[in-house]
């Protein structure tokens, strides 16, 4: 019995959630499976990956083949490098101290390059909603000043009508009282 270690999709249209299985090459994609060893989550960013390292080393060790995308999130979680420093140690190359020492130091690196990529991420988008408060309180201000501006014309616009009509009156009473005089 061939294993594999493959994605089983779950979730909703357009919004997948796979388990990460070991299963039966000859099984169905979402069927029946050997064991559950995590699970991965491409829509969060960066993407949520729930491993079992142990279980899924064990697996390879033993001869279970990953897909190409299941070798890929292997791969970043380390679980590829644990298995190449597993058969340094079996060959003789290095100790199992200095083995898992290495693969620490590999975790420790790998760690801090995602809580990077996660500040980052959440300094960006601060960023951009701040610059957008911004721009949206700038457009307020100049549509406040151009119904300023407008209020003030058609405020001008008015009052220019209003003296000419007075002063035609008042020109003419003037002319009036120097007749009668």
């Amino acid at each position: 019995m061939p294993a594999k270690i493959r994605l089983q999709r779950h979730g909703k249209k357009g919004r997948p959630f796979f388990h990460i299985v070991v299963a039966d090459s000859r099984a169905p994609r979402d069927g029946r499976f050997i064991e559950r060893i995590g699970s991965y989550n491409p829509i969060s960013n960066p993407a949520t990956i729930d491993l079992n390292i142990e279980k899924a080393t064990e697996w390879i060790m033993n001869g279970a083949q990953p897909t190409d995308t299941t070798r890929a999130i292997l791969s970043y979680k380390g679980v590829l490098y644990r298995v190449h420093l597993n058969n340094g140690v079996k060959k003789g190359a290095l100790t199992q101290e200095q083995a898992d020492a290495k693969f620490t130091a590999w975790m420790e690196a790998n760690t801090n390059k995602i809580e990077n990529k996660k500040s980052h991420l959440a300094s960006e988008k601060s960023k951009s909603a701040t610059s957008r408060l911004a721009a949206e309180t700038k457009a307020n201000e100049a549509r406040a000043e151009a119904r300023k501006l407008k209020e003030a014309e058609a405020l001008l616009a008015e009052t220019p009508a209003e003296e000419t009509s007075e002063a035609p009156a008042e020109d003419a009473a003037s002319e009036d009282a120097p007749a009668e005089a």
